[in-house]
């Protein structure tokens, strides 16, 4: 059922900018044996033309998805992250440290308490409160839980959020990157207006290569605005249109381009007889392959590090989700890659399959 309100400023004034029609969950991963077919839902983005906030536009409410092994590169994102916002001097000098909760598990605890930083439990209030691990975009009420985060803070304390920026998500054609589940795709202008509209001001803005673009700002109450990186972050992301119904619309057009050219390299394959399987059984290859048609004749498996994933199939589709032993022991001519960034930490992690196999499949 389409949400007719935002989830942040409550306003009806809106558009569909994105419909990849029925899809299913991406995190229910049924068993091999289970044929299906599988439960299917509407898959929307609908962009507020108040306050800008890219969110889910009905109210589906999936199983969470299932805790996933943290890749490398989201690691060494956290570690740059936690770097950066020290550097920028807007933390307070020691103290509490309160981490929000994320399915996509890592966590910001550790590289904080060597700036002199004691994590305590969720509830009361934290000198930092770190939401760093895309956390918040799971509640389908933006707005609560927005604020939530904010009353945690203490006088003078810190909100840490990150977020994969819609920006990039524009640039790279990542329309794939809208699930069920994630209901909500900020932008930097965005974001600052609503922390702004609760009483925060940003503090301090970054931005890392992560997913194509990711961003972490910070924010305090009565706090002087960040004059370095943030005016130029805030011209990039409106250039790109992240607030325009219509720019954000032409991730639509990317869908059909993406997926016939996926479709046509694996029947290509297919017709050579190459060994075609694929790594990551990530959340943004479910309504990929789905959309492409995929089934075992032109995609053998897909390989994840996630026990939890293993001896069940890809949604939608009868692809089985296979160890990594198993996709080296298959010797495969080719492995597509579902998620870009993971592909220098597979070719090292699995060096028995030689480098040039491995394609983003993206690419």
């Amino acid at each position: 059922m389409l949400n007719a309100t935002c989830r942040f400023c409550g306003k009806d004034d809106g558009r569909i900018v994105l419909d990849l029609d029925r899809q299913p969950s991406s995190e229910l991963f049924p068993e091999v044996g289970d044929a299906g077919p599988d439960p299917v839902y509407p898959l929307r983005m609908w962009l507020c033309a108040t306050c800008g906030l890219a969110q889910l536009a009905d109210d589906t409410v999936v199983p969470e998805e299932v805790l996933g092994r943290e890749p490398a590169a989201l690691t060494e994102q956290r570690r740059a992250a936690i770097a950066a916002v020290a550097a920028a001097e807007v933390l307070p000098p020691g103290g509490t440290v309160m981490e929000f909760p994320s399915p996509h598990g890592g966590t910001w605890l550790d590289g904080l308490a060597t700036h002199g930083f004691t994590a305590v439990p969720l509830g009361g209030q934290a000198d930092v409160v770190v939401d760093g691990c895309f956390g918040i975009m799971h509640a389908a009420d933006q707005r609560a839980a927005l604020r939530t985060r904010i009353d945690a803070v203490a006088p003078g304390g810190t909100l840490v959020l990150m977020f994969h920026s819609l920006a990039a998500i524009m640039d790279g054609g990542q329309w794939n990157a809208l699930r069920l589940g994630h209901f909500a795709y900020y932008s930097t202008p965005g974001m600052v207006g609503m922390l702004a509209e609760l009483g925060m001001t940003v503090t301090s803005a970054h931005r890392f290569p992560l997913y194509g673009g990711t961003v972490v700002l910070t924010a305090s109450r009565d706090a002087v605005p960040d004059t370095r990186a943030l005016p130029e972050l805030l011209a990039d992301e409106n250039a790109t249109g992240v607030l325009d119904a219509d720019a954000v619309g032409a991730l639509g057009e990317a869908v059909g381009r993406t997926v016939s050219a996926l479709r046509t390299r694996l029947e290509e394959h297919q017709a050579a007889g190459r060994r075609v399987y694929g790594y990551a059984a990530a959340s943004r290859a479910v309504s990929l392959l789905c959309l492409v048609g995929a089934d075992r004749t032109l995609l053998a498996g897909v390989a994840d590090a996630s026990p939890a994933k293993l001896g069940r199939r890809m949604p939608g589709t009868d692809v089985p989700v296979i160890s990594p032993e198993q996709l080296v022991a298959a010797q495969p001519d080719v492995v597509l890659v579902f998620v870009s960034d993971v592909l220098d930490e597979v070719r090292r992690a699995l060096p028995e399959i030689p480098a040039d196999r491995w394609v983003d499949a993206g690419a």
